[in-house]
């Protein structure tokens, strides 16, 4: 009998989430030929080494050349695509030009997908694909993401939530195919940084990328740069706190943060949780 997993949540069956494998790969081998809206995190890098295991070569997998994306998260894609053999490329996209994303309104993320899946229709047609995928899993429907209007609007399919596939279950299956990606942090592009209503700009998010290297420098793993002004607000994962305590910690953030232009540098006490920004909208997660 298959032993259980348990991945800091329910315990999941391997004989259960090979058969929700054999489903996607199913769904994948239905579609043909598929652009893959591909981050490098950890539900699109699991979904384009599936399409790219059922469909080879008929599969890419495309990153948005923007800004909006830290230039860690293209290498970490770039140099995933490469290790597991899946075709892989880079496609600009001018979400910046569009006066309805750079006002940050709570639909931001409607308008910044809404571009990438235009740009990628384009890419589609020129080439003969049939179909463009992205990574949005099962979990994903319960949350404030208004991306996946877009998504609809562009009938994007999303095989992970066809296929009944959560974010625990991806994690272990990524885990189970030796994928490097498995237990990679929540991610989520540099203008979901910045408070609705404060315009997004490109010298606002470099700041924020900046800091967060700078971050990752020091040892931390799951925390956000959240901007607010002359205030940067740090969020770091309540299990990685002990590590902000000492003064040497204290002494270093505040230096590297009033060097990106910072008055006060600032620690939330409530820790890391993602889609921070959207509990000013009353919205239940």
């Amino acid at each position: 009998m298959a032993s259980l997993v348990t991945l800091g949540g329910p315990q999941l069956d391997p004989a259960v989430l090979k058969q929700k494998e054999q489903r996607l790969f199913s769904i994948l081998e239905g579609l043909g030929k598929v652009l893959v809206a591909y981050s490098g995190g950890t539900d699109s890098a699991y979904l384009a080494w599936a399409a790219a295991q059922v469909l080879g070569k008929n599969a890419i997998a495309i990153t948005a050349d923007s800004a909006s994306i830290p230039e860690s998260h293209k290498r970490d894609a770039e140099r995933f695509a490469k290790s597991w053999n899946i075709r892989h490329e880079y496609i600009r996209t001018y979400e910046f030009e569009n006066p309805d994303y750079v006002k940050n309104e709570p639909d931001r993320c409607f308008h910044c997908k809404d571009e990438l899946f235009t740009r990628l229709e384009e890419v589609a047609r020129e080439r003969g694909f049939e179909h463009i995928i992205y990574g949005v899993n099962q979990d994903d429907l319960g949350d404030y993401r208004p991306g996946q209007n877009a998504a609809r609007l562009h009938q994007v399919r999303a095989p992970l939530v066809e296929a009944e596939l959560s974010k625990a279950e991806i994690r272990e299956l990524s885990r189970m195919a030796g994928l490097e990606t498995w237990d990679r942090p929540a991610s989520a592009c540099l203008s979901s940084r910045i408070p609705y209503g404060t315009p997004v700009t490109k010298e606002t998010i470099s700041t924020v990328e900046r800091g967060e290297e700078a971050m990752r420098e020091l040892g931390f793993r799951q925390f956000r740069v959240r901007f607010h002004g002359e205030l940067v607000r740090l969020e770091i994962a309540r299990e990685e706190m002990q590590k902000v305590l000492g003064l040497d910690v204290f002494d270093t953030l505040v230096e590297t943060f009033k060097a990106l232009g910072f008055h006060y540098v600032t620690l939330d006490l409530e820790g890391y949780r993602q889609g921070a920004m959207n509990e000013v909208l009353g919205l239940k997660r």
